[in-house]
Order: structure tokens, then sequence, then C-alpha cells
């Protein structure tokens, strides 16, 4: 297996590729990314592909055009250099905010991209925590959506006391994945209910469930801006929690997050390293970033062998 199996990475997340090479005990392949003068992609696969399998590993974070156009030129590469099988493992999908039409006359750009890998050539996609797990079906190959969860966990009972923590979704759309994780740690739920009473006034964030005395969880996919969260952990603070932490998959953090996270009373937060961590993350003090290279280096591994992966998961 491992003879004809190539890990190739982009320039999004070299750090996590490298991990991941680790795990498996192999070399990357070897490659170049790197620009023209006017910034145009250029992309050479240096050793031979052909019959190889190859994975791809690019998250679409910032700057996201430059990193999917990486994605998408690498696997044509590879196509045209004859490897057996290409799989996009993307560590963070990015447009998968934009699932549906929220208003007229807007883009589903999450169906685009999914169409562009296709078309590019890949054969089938691996990702971590979609933003909704429907943008599966957007894929015309066969996709993976693989959870981070089980990563969390580990670290939750490491560091904290089972029986004080409750874990709370920050809104109630994302009600089902912070059951998940309560479910395997056996905790209760609780819910932050935001609402504007009238236009312009500012938000108002009901609680619900009991979290007096407790140790609070905040569980989500994306953590962008930072506002709902902290505000979330004010609101959580107000109703008695003793304390609060947040678990996110995916540290987008952009602008001023990471200042907002480290001013605001969220104890900690906790991100996976599916986007490269910046040095702002890295100095913070209530910030910790965790790895999912095994989860993501197992995954490549039973693809490869043709075994389950859904099975990492029970």
């Amino acid at each position: 297996m491992a003879d004809s199996m190539k890990i190739l990475s982009g320039n999004s997340n070299r750090a996590l590729t490298d991990a991941v090479a680790a795990y498996l005990g192999l070399p990357l392949c070897k490659a170049q990314v790197r620009r023209f003068a006017d910034m145009e992609i250029f992309v050479e696969i240096q050793e031979n592909v052909r019959g190889a399998d190859a994975f791809i590993v690019q998250s679409t974070s910032f700057p996201t055009n430059d990193h999917l156009m990486e994605l998408l030129i690498m696997t044509d590469a590879l196509r045209r250099a004859s490897a057996r099988r290409i799989t996009a493992v993307l560590p963070y999908f990015g447009y998968a905010r934009q699932d549906r039409k929220p208003g007229p006359r807007t883009p589903i750009s999450a169906k685009l991209v999914s169409n562009l890998i296709t078309r590019a050539g890949a054969d089938r996609v691996l990702t971590v925590d979609l933003h909704a797990g429907q943008i599966q079906g957007f894929f015309d190959i066969p996709t993976d959506n693989l959870f981070a969860a089980p990563v969390m966990v580990r670290d939750i009972k490491e560091r904290l006391d089972l029986k004080n923590v409750m874990v709370v979704s920050p809104d109630v759309g994302g009600v089902v994945r912070a059951r998940a994780l309560a479910k395997r740690i056996d905790a209760p739920l609780a819910i932050v209910d935001k609402r504007r009473e009238r236009a312009g006034e500012s938000e108002v964030m009901n609680i619900i469930g009991d979290v007096r005395g407790k140790s609070c969880i905040l569980v989500d996919d994306i953590v962008d801006s930072g506002g709902t969260l902290c505000n979330a952990a004010e609101a959580l603070l107000k109703n008695g929690a003793q304390e609060v932490r947040a678990y996110i998959t995916h540290g987008v953090l952009s602008g001023g997050a990471v200042a907002r996270v480290s001013s605001s009373k969220l104890k900690e937060l906790v991100v996976t390293d599916s986007i490269q961590p910046t040095e702002a993350m890295r100095v913070a003090a209530n910030i910790r970033v965790i790895s999912i290279a095994p989860l993501i280096g197992e995954a490549i591994a039973r693809t490869a062998r043709e075994e389950s992966v859904s099975s990492l998961f029970d």
C-alpha cells in the first residue's frame, strides 16, 4: 500500500501535512507549488505518480481563493500525470457557509466549489466537520466527513472533571453537534437562544437549561469573528456558570478575533489545526491548538486499504 500512496501538500497548512505524513510513516511527495511574478500559480509534481493513490492535503482557508486554486491545479497536474486515484483532503472546506440561498439572487457557493473540485479530477473527498452535513450531497463523488469530536472528547476527559461539565450549543442551529459531544461524555446539554426583540436593538441571550455552578463547554464547528462565542460566554457566566471554555473545530479567527477572545471571559478556546494557527493565536494566553493529524492520517490509511472510515467514530 505504502509504495503506491503519495501524500502531497499545498501551501495552506504544511505543518499539518507533515504531521499526517509522519503518522503514516511516508515522505511527502516532491512537488513544487509556486507563483509566477503576476501571482499565477505554477505546479510541478517532481516524482513519478503513475498508478499512484494520491492524497492532496489542502485547507481552503485564508487566502481562500489562492488555496482553492492551488488544490484545483495540483489535482489537474496529478490527473495528467496518470495518478490512479486522487483524493482531495480538505481539513477545512472554505465556502461551506454558503450552502443555501438565504435571499433572492444569492449563490450557493458550496455547490459551485464542489463542482470545481470534481471537474478538476478529484475521485473522492475527505473533509472534517462540514458546516452542514448536506454539503456531502453537493459532491458527485464519494465524500467522507470526519468528526473532530473524538479528539475533543479525549482532551476534555484528560483535563476536566466530567461530573461538573455541561455542554452548551452557542445557537439553536448547532444543537445536533453539541448533543453528539454531550452524549460521548455523558454530560447534560444547554442552549444559548439569541434573538433581537426589535430592529436596531442588541441581541438578548436566553439560556435554555440550568448552568449554575457548572463548568460549561461551548461547542461549534467554526469560530470566525468570535463575537457570538464571547457574548455566549458572558451570558453563561451571568446565569451562574462557574467557568466557560469553548471547543471549536475550525479556528478561522479573522480580523480582531484573537484579541477579542484574549480579552473575553472565556477561560480557554480550544481549536484544531485544520487551519494553520497564526502567530497571534500561538501567543494568546487562552487559545490552545490540538492536532487532528492522527485522525486524518488514520482516515487516509483506511481509504488506501479500502477499509471503513465511519468505524473510526463507533
